[in-house]
Formats: C-alpha cells, structure tokens, sequence
C-alpha cells in the first residue's frame, strides 16, 4: 500500500468519525428538548396522528376557491382514503383580496397577487367546543396578459387568475394541515 493511499484511507476514516461524532451530539442533544415526529408516535389519546385526523370533518367552504381549499384539505387529511367518524369539525372563514402590481403609464395592471386570508377554529363535536383557533394566509401572483393589448387575453386573464386560486388553496391547505397536525399530535 502507497503512503497515498493510506493518506486518503485515514483522512476518509477522520472525516467519517468527525461526522459520526457530529450525529451523536445532535442525537442526545435534542433528545431532551420536546421534538419528536408527528407521524410517528401516537398522540395523547394513544391514537395515531393519521386517524386522528381522519376524525376531523371539513365544513364547507363558500366559493369555487373554499371548494378547492375544502377539496384540498380533505386529501390532505385523509390521504385520498375514507374518514372516519368525525370527533372534531374544522370551520373556516375564508376571504379573497387582489393587489395590482406593476401598473403602466396608461395605469393598466400587468400582474395581481391573490391573497387569501382564513380564519379557522377547531370545534370538539362532543361538547362543542373550540379546542384551536388561528389564522394563516397565503399568496399567489400572475400575470395580466390583457395589460399587452393581446388577442384572446380575456382568456389568459382568467386562466392565470384560476391557477393563482388553485396554487393559493393548496398552499394554505398544506398550512392549515401542518398546523393541525400539530394540534391534534400533542393535545388530541
């Protein structure tokens, strides 16, 4: 063996016990410090966070875009599967508001940003009352091509504002999960 090979041998064998020395204190480091994985371990009723929120029905949402946030969170919840027999029901006031942006000399929009703002409150079924309460909001911007003056732009205009509606729904529902889970992972 060249003393280059060793070299690179040893180097590789540092590098790797720098690493797993790094892992280690990482690892009983934040063994103390609250986290754990929310899928992983059972909640606090001893139910696993998957059927936990199989158990929450998703009132329905006014307007083509609370369908598609309403649409969106029942995926999320349930995976693409069945519920369950509801325990908690999830109710949601949902606005929409549209800025301008980039305005022309001529004072034509070029682009808008959608954003949606939701209240929530998570309703217990058996006594009725709110256990969680929050609001979350998300954007989504597109472009106007009406603003260039080009055939067929009525169109465009509204297809882009559509797939605002659809990116800002699914941003916020992946929100609204996230942040139910984590409700429901520690005092469901």
């Amino acid at each position: 063996m060249s003393w280059l090979e060793i070299s690179k041998s040893g180097k590789r064998l540092r590098r790797g016990a720098g690493f797993a020395v790094i892992a280690g204190f990482l690892a009983f480091g934040s063994a103390g410090c609250g986290f754990h994985p929310m899928y992983g371990t059972p909640t606090a009723g001893g139910q696993s966070l998957v059927d936990t929120m199989k158990r929450v029905d998703i009132a329905t949402i006014p307007s083509r875009t609370g369908q598609k946030l309403r649409n969106e969170l029942l995926f999320g919840t349930t995976g693409g599967g069945g519920t369950l027999p509801p325990v908690y029901r999830l109710d949601i006031a949902l606005r929409e508001s549209y800025r301008n942006t980039l305005v022309t000399q001529a004072g034509n929009p070029t682009g808008r940003i959608l954003q949606l703002d939701a209240e929530f409150r998570l309703v217990r079924l058996a006594d009725n009352e709110t256990v969680f309460k929050g609001a979350s909001t998300s954007e989504a911007a597109y472009d106007l091509a009406g603003s260039t003056g080009n055939a067929g732009s009525v169109y465009g205009d509204t297809r882009a504002a559509l797939d605002a509606q659809n990116r800002a729904a699914r941003s916020l529902a992946d929100t609204l999960k996230t942040r139910l889970a984590a409700y429901l992972s520690r005092d469901a």
